[in-house]
């Protein structure tokens, strides 16, 4: 007997879901033109009146490498302040449920946030990083893997020492730009290896859309098998196939209920150029074409959870317009399609009904709500042998 119900036939799959938004950071690191200050904290804090309680501010790493950052702590300043508390108090949002990220891949940028913190506006987490490709990791850090663990377990203590959270990332988990293929397994000691240094939670990368719906589902069946704690597991995929709403969806069948994703599907390697000034960022880009690339779409991914019935507390026609308008900030077409045809319309779009229906069936003496012919059995017949078999008999 087939089993119809999707919970049943996939009970690790979440009913509500956590959606952390990355748009002022991983989005904003793509682009090759500086986004204003402004800017980045008007998105930052209508994304969180919208229902983002867990937001990514920032890379605190060497501006001179990523300049597109260097305005990083008059951001931090403009999160932490009054006006904005208050304005999340009259929104009915509890401040201190928001959870605010900074990326800091190297110990000087720990440093810094801790600096910050002290200061009464740094992050309440930050953000390291290993690849379990050695090459993309050297790419990224400019360390080896055994450099940068001693690194990342001494990090880790102090932060916690300050009252800052870790979460380790663990990337190229299904393939890299550099070394191509990995094993999964490689991974899954990577996340056990940072929880056993201290990481409050680890991210789960895919940072250049080499991951597919197959094998999502058997790496996060992995994980939580070793580890079993959802709520410490964190998916970020790319998009660059048009593939990853399937993996999304892979990976909620296996039990995760966090994701990260940016607005209009911005994102991707860090720009390598800067209001027409060549810049460091992480060198030449790995990609043809540096327009197709970027984090899985925000409004789309709301919508796809909404439609299955997961909910995440957002917003989601607050959303939607702030992705309209995210669009106007980047100056072109980005990739959401939620942004352009919008939700499903449960109750359907009656003014595009046909006036001359009503009138065909009273002409026709149709009982309304008739479906089928009067004279026809109340319930269908298979003829033995239908269809194509039936096709194959006769000719």
């Amino acid at each position: 007997m087939t089993e119809y119900d999707y919970w049943k036939i996939f009970p690790k799959m979440p009913r509500r879901a956590v959606v952390g938004d990355i748009t002022i950071r991983d989005g904003f690191q793509h682009e090759e033109r500086f986004i204003s200050t402004e800017a980045k904290v008007f998105y930052a804090q209508e994304m969180i009146l919208a229902g983002a309680r867990d937001i990514e501010i920032t890379n605190l790493g060497n501006p001179q490498n990523m300049p597109q950052f260097k305005d990083a702590e008059q951001v931090f300043l403009a999160m932490r302040g009054e006006a904005f508390r208050q304005r999340c108090a009259r929104a009915g949002v509890r401040y201190e449920d928001i959870t605010m990220t900074a990326v800091t891949i190297r110990e000087s940028a720990v440093d810094t946030a801790i600096a910050l913190k002290q200061q009464g506006i740094g992050p309440d987490r930050i953000l390291m990083m290993v690849s379990t490709d050695p090459e993309h990791h050297y790419a990224n850090s400019g360390a080896t893997l055994t450099q940068y663990w001693r690194e990342a377990e001494r990090c880790i203590r102090k932060a916690r020492d300050a009252g800052i959270k870790t979460c380790g990332t663990v990337s190229t988990i299904w393939g890299s730009p550099i070394s191509g293929a990995t094993r999964l397994e490689d991974a899954v000691e990577f996340s056990r290896r940072f929880f056993s240094i201290g990481a409050h939670d680890v991210e789960h990368a895919d940072h250049d859309g080499s991951a597919n719906a197959a094998d999502v589902y058997r790496y996060f069946s992995l994980v939580l098998d070793a580890m079993p704690q959802p709520d410490a597991h964190l998916c970020h995929l790319h998009e660059t196939k048009r593939i990853a709403s399937a993996s999304v969806l892979a990976a909620l069948q296996a039990g995760i209920c966090r994701f990260e994703a940016t607005l209009g599907g911005l994102g991707g390697q860090p720009a390598n150029f800067l209001d027409g000034c060549p810049v460091r960022g992480t060198g030449e880009y790995y990609y043809k074409d540096p327009r197709y690339v970027g984090l899985i779409c925000m409004e789309d991914l709301l919508v796809q959870l909404d439609e299955l019935g997961i909910g995440t507390g957002y917003d989601i026609g607050r959303v939607l317009w702030l992705g309209e308008r995210m669009e106007k900030t980047i100056g072109r077409r980005l990739r959401s399609e939620a942004v352009i045809n919008g939700r499903t319309e449960k109750g359907g779009n009656p003014q595009f009904a046909r006036p001359g229906l009503k009138r065909l069936i009273a002409e026709s003496g149709e009982p309304p709500g008739q479906a089928f012919p009067g004279d026809w059995p109340a319930a269908p017949v298979l003829p033995e042998p239908w269809g194509p078999a039936a096709w194959a008999k006769e000719h």
